[in-house]
């Protein structure tokens, strides 16, 4: 329906007739905007929690980084936190905050 309109429009345009095909264009043009507005807005938010998480992150939380590896946090420093994996107590790693994606804290985890 909207092409036909557009094509009614662009036909009255090159009869001389202008006007519908300017409001349709500028309305086409608002919407295209619009939805790129709304698309960049969730985006934005969804960094804005993953950011509150990263940096909630304390000794003893359970993480699952972006790689899929899960580990115990034993030290947070600045941007840094020092992971330990799986059972050996000697695979210690370093690793940045923005590598966590997932977060289980420690008295989640305890039943009482």
């Amino acid at each position: 329906m909207f092409l036909s309109v557009l094509l009614d429009a662009s036909a009255g345009a090159a009869a001389g007739g202008t006007g519908n095909f300017s409001v349709i264009m500028v309305i086409y043009i608002l919407f295209i905007v619009g939805l790129f507005w709304f698309m960049g807005r969730g985006r934005k938010k969804e960094e804005k929690q993953a950011r509150e998480m990263q940096d909630s992150v304390k000794a003893g939380d359970s993480i699952t980084t972006t790689s899929g590896f899960y580990g115990v946090v034993l030290d947070v420093v600045d941007d840094t936190v020092i992971v330990e994996f799986g059972n050996n107590k000697n695979c210690r790693i370093p690793m940045m905050k923005t590598a966590i994606a997932a977060v289980e804290r420690a008295e989640d985890g305890v039943e009482e």
